[in-house]
């Protein structure tokens, strides 16, 4: 039966883990995040919503823990309330065949042109307010969440909420045509986010800051590394100095081949992992083998394998990683991406039973 190997959370033993301190007595998971609609296909395979109050004002919370405790997660995700960047986006039909469509669409950011094109636009655009953000969430699962869990929270992706706001093509000529207004939205940009881990960091109970910023796709990364390098790096290691003068760690989601700039990330930003792997670009088990003595490696089981192999191939592919991967520490088994709503949950949960039955 899958998932009948107990597991407990131990948020103290997943910290170990990250921070490569020996092999661990069990593989602990990580991710990004899971879907909603991944999610919900888990409430109703194994009944997780029973016995909640679907009036009650924190349902959603509660219903939260329970689908990370039972998958065998040693923590929850949590963000900060109200902090949103209004962009332009395209909604297309989900084509995903089973339950777990998104019956109000994929959406997509406009490519094109986003909200801020000129200077004109970026004096009106309305920039999320540091002093109105909110921690009501973060705070109930402060003093909600059982002891043996811990909260991971995310607010850092300098480079992606820059390139949205301006749109892909209007950013990419921006950075020859406009260079000022490119350099303005990302100190206004880093800068707020940088508030967030200000603000993130005073919570005892977040002691990972895990955030996405794709600076990358399959060969390379997105824009050249030297202005990755020079204007999207440095907020990443304010953050992650702010993090680490808390005692908290930084783990970097960032898609594509970053080969490029692997070496500032680790020696001058000072991540303490990363996240987000791809077997055609880089396997974990190559990153394992280049970077784990100096970062943890998260997630890397495959999102095509995971998607369209059968169980057996997907175990078989865990167990191959795991062996790889587990020794010293270091390692969480997860998704090479996220648990997005196009795994078939029968996969997801082969993956996260193999983990369960390793050693």
């Amino acid at each position: 039966m899958v998932l009948e190997v107990p597991i407990k959370p131990d948020y103290e033993a997943f910290l170990c883990c990250l921070r490569r301190k020996g092999t661990p007595k069990r593989v602990h998971l990580a991710e990004l995040f899971l879907d909603p609609e991944m999610k919900q296909a888990a409430v109703e395979r194994f009944g997780l919503d029973e016995g909640l109050d679907r009036h009650d004002p924190h349902f959603a919370h509660r219903l939260e823990i329970r689908i990370q405790r039972h998958l065998g997660y040693d923590y929850v995700t949590t963000a900060i309330d109200n902090f949103q960047w209004p962009l332009k986006e395209s909604v297309m039909p989900d084509t995903v065949e089973d339950r777990q469509r998104r019956e109000a669409g994929r959406r997509w950011m406009e490519e094109h042109r986003g909200p801020i094109a000129n200077w004109e636009d970026f004096e009106n655009y309305p920039w999320p307010d540091p002093t109105q953000f909110r921690t009501d969430t973060i705070e109930w699962y402060s003093r909600s969440l059982p002891d043996e869990m811990c909260l991971v929270a995310g607010s850092h992706c300098v480079f992606e909420i820059t390139s949205w706001a301006m749109g892909f093509e209007t950013f990419a000529y921006a950075l020859y045509e406009q260079p000022d207004l490119v350099e303005a939205v990302f100190e206004r940009v880093g800068s707020i986010f940088h508030e967030g881990i200000k603000l993130l960091c005073q919570f005892d109970r977040i002691p990972v800051l895990f955030g996405g910023d794709d600076m990358g796709f399959k060969t390379g990364t997105m824009i050249p590394p030297k202005v990755l390098i020079e204007k999207s790096l440095p907020w990443h290691r304010k953050n992650a100095r702010v993090a680490h003068e808390h005692g908290k760690l930084y783990i970097l989601h960032s898609c594509g081949n970053l080969s490029a700039i692997m070496e500032p990330l680790i020696e001058d930003v000072g991540i303490d992992g990363k996240h987000s792997f791809e077997d055609v670009i880089e396997s974990v088990v190559e990153a394992k083998r280049k970077y784990g003595d100096r970062i943890a490696l998260l997630g890397g089981i495959d999102v095509d394998l995971l998607t369209r192999k059968s169980e057996r191939d997907i175990r078989q592919r865990v167990r191959e990683v795991l062996e790889a991967c587990q020794g010293g520490g270091g390692y969480c088994l997860g998704t090479g991406n996220t648990a997005c709503n196009y795994i078939p949950l029968d996969n997801l949960l082969a993956m996260i039973d193999e983990g369960r039955r390793w050693g």
